[in-house]
């Protein structure tokens, strides 16, 4: 009996390290959201009630954060450079995968949400506006090594953006990467990272710089996780409602965050692409459900 307990905990430390590098991977990918690969994977409720607990069970948020955290710093670093290569050569096609493995998994969404009523609905649709508004706001441009010379000023600014950002893991479409790509701070800390794990560029401004971020990130968890906590506990349908919005309603923010060539092969790469993913997507989710793992 302990012997299969410790199996079926390892299988479960190694489905959330998966997780993790899911949701890693997300939050790196422009117009992406890592809580929309949360919510998809059925993670999102032990995620955000995992944060919001943490100093009141901290042991338990601890041994369900640290294999999630884990999995995300070794997706985001495993494929931060495959990723930019992607983007920057095949963006559209790149884009479309992503785009797809989201579609693929909004039945278990839907699923929680419930049966329509007005409410659900309205809910619904001001979350789709909400999140595809950010198409319309305008991005900033900064150059790529700006991050090198922050003064205390920027370095508050930085902070103040992280929070921002936090909101690609704690609210399911909404994107974090594209909130940096509004605010101008996308590419230029995607280049240091780069630049720091290819040539070792400046590791001491570099880790200073990725820290302050990191503290950000870290405190707009514990206030928006315990938010989003409340709302599941008392509004769990009409909050999977408005999840579900804003995770349609970031589809053109996803898209209209790259800048692609518009050939025919191109487009028929995407539309491949776009198909694979949500063949996937929707493949794995019925098969999670059907052996009720991660659901």
């Amino acid at each position: 009996m302990e012997r299969a307990k410790q199996r079926v905990g390892a299988v479960q430390v190694l489905k959330d390290v998966l997780c993790g590098a899911a949701i890693g991977i997300a939050f790196i990918i422009p117009g992406f959201s890592g809580g929309t690969v949360a919510a998809i994977l059925g993670v999102y409720e032990r995620l955000v009630g995992a944060i919001a607990d943490f100093f009141k069970h901290f042991q338990r948020s601890i041994a369900t954060l640290f294999p999630i955290a884990c999995g995300m710093l070794l997706g985001a670093a495993a494929l931060i450079l495959p990723i930019r290569w992607g983007m920057e050569y095949f963006p559209l096609p790149t884009v479309s995968l992503f785009v797809g493995l989201a579609l693929g998994g909004l039945p278990p969404i839907k699923r929680r949400a419930g049966t329509c009523n007005a409410k659900k609905i309205a809910l619904f649709l001001a979350a789709l506006l909400l999140a595809a508004s950010l198409v319309f706001l305008p991005e900033a441009t900064r150059p790529e090594g700006f991050l090198y010379h922050l003064d205390l000023g920027g370095y508050a600014l930085l902070f103040l953006v992280g929070l921002a950002a936090s909101c690609a893991l704690v609210i399911p479409g909404i994107s974090g990467s594209m909130l940096l790509l509004i605010f101008g701070y996308y590419t230029p800390l995607v280049a240091l990272i780069t630049d720091l794990i290819l040539f070792g560029t400046q590791p001491l401004k570099s880790f200073s710089v990725l820290a302050v971020a990191a503290v950000g990130i870290v405190l707009g968890f514990f206030a928006l996780s315990a938010v989003m906590r409340y709302l599941l506990k008392k509004y769990s349908c009409e909050t999977y409602s408005a999840i579900l919005g804003f995770i349609l309603g970031s589809v053109p923010c996803v898209y209209t965050s790259i800048v692609f060539e518009a050939s025919p092969w191109t487009w028929v790469a995407s539309l491949l692409s776009l198909l694979v993913g949500i063949a996937l997507s929707y493949a794995f989710v019925r098969y999670a459900g059907a052996h009720k793992q991660l659901y």
